[in-house]
């Protein structure tokens, strides 16, 4: 197989240079920025490369997101067999070799499928550091849900907890699977399991409803005013501008500067642009256009800078009451 004389990091690289330069962007920007070195040092020498090495490459993509969605959904057994009728046994057992330390079954599997409600029921009376580690495992849809049903005081507590958690020891789940087994049957994966974190909890505190956010926000501020600050960047995305009505958009746009604006597309998702240019005069629209046509390659870092600028933007305009960010768990418009 000529593929396999490539290393892991050329096939990335090779992935993304077909994914095309939009997608392959926002690959990039979820990656720590020694990887967006490596991999850009990869795709600068990767030079030319036969079409059947090519496919390949995407071949071995398509089989790795395969057996990790079959694994997600039914365990690494229940992968194995799709994946022996999928590719035969011998490649099926070729994949899950590569895959073996990715396939583990996260903890707290049966509880990402059950209702939150339930949930709620037996992690209300727990303590808060046991309830952060849960929903550090949870969606975070299910997650906003538990958080909102909270009281302040333990929301603050257990958002503070899951901000600052890192890396959580098998034995320390373990032990509060103890507590919750008769209820919930979860998997303990062998290795640390990183959890939680500023991330996570930006996307649980996105889905509890306005109030909560604005509750805990102000709590972390007095507790630790650096960690809210890194939560409230986490809140708001530029993907997310999407989600926005028309006219909040244009009220946004109205502030921007029109350099920052055309920066901060260059690296978007063609979603993003379309409603940013449906939201422009036309004239307006035209130029963007002619401006991202001719606009030679661009820093990331420069990308995320005039994103960030335009996301600080949308949050001030929220906080003065100028634009509404719709949030689940809560209707955040009476008409």
């Amino acid at each position: 197989m000529k593929g396999q004389r490539f290393t892991n990091r050329q096939k990335a690289a090779a992935l993304l240079l077909q994914l095309g330069p939009n997608e392959a962007a926002n690959v990039l920007k979820h990656l720590s920025d020694e990887d967006v070195e490596l991999l850009t040092l990869e795709i600068a020498g990767l030079g030319k490369i036969d079409t059947s090495e090519v496919d390949e490459v995407l071949e071995e993509a398509f089989q790795t997101m395969y057996a990790r969605e079959a694994a997600s959904r039914g365990g690494v057994n229940y992968a194995k067999e799709l994946l022996e009728k999928a590719f035969g046994p011998e490649k099926a057992q070729e994949i899950l070799t590569r895959l073996s330390s990715s396939l583990q079954v996260r903890p707290f599997e049966i509880a990402r499928k059950a209702d939150a409600r339930q949930l709620l029921n037996f992690l209300q009376n727990e303590h808060p550091q046991t309830i952060a580690l849960v929903l550090a495992h949870l969606k975070p849809e299910q997650a906003g849900t538990i958080l909102s049903e909270l009281p302040p005081a333990i929301q603050a507590d257990v958002s503070f907890r899951l901000a600052t958690m890192d890396r959580t020891s098998p034995d320390i789940i373990r032990e509060v699977e103890s507590v919750l087994e008769r209820k919930l049957s979860t998997i303990v994966s062998q290795d640390f399991t990183e959890v939680g974190g500023v991330q996570t909890l930006a996307q649980i505190l996105s889905r509890s409803g306005r109030a909560v956010e604005k509750s805990v926000l102000e709590a972390l501020d007095e507790k630790d005013p650096e960690l809210a600050e890194n939560v409230r960047k986490l809140m708001f995305t530029f993907d997310d501008i999407v989600n926005l009505d028309d006219r909040s958009i244009q009220i946004v746009l109205r502030e921007v500067d029109s350099k920052d604006l055309s920066i901060a597309l260059k690296g978007s998702s063609e979603e993003v642009k379309e409603r940013i240019l449906k939201n422009l005069s036309q004239r307006a629209a035209q130029m963007l256009k002619e401006e991202l046509e001719y606009m030679g390659p661009v820093r990331l870092k420069q990308v995320e800078e005039a994103q960030g600028k335009i996301v600080a933007i949308i949050r001030r305009l929220e906080e003065a009451g100028t634009i509404v960010i719709s949030r689940g768990g809560e209707d955040e418009i009476i008409y």
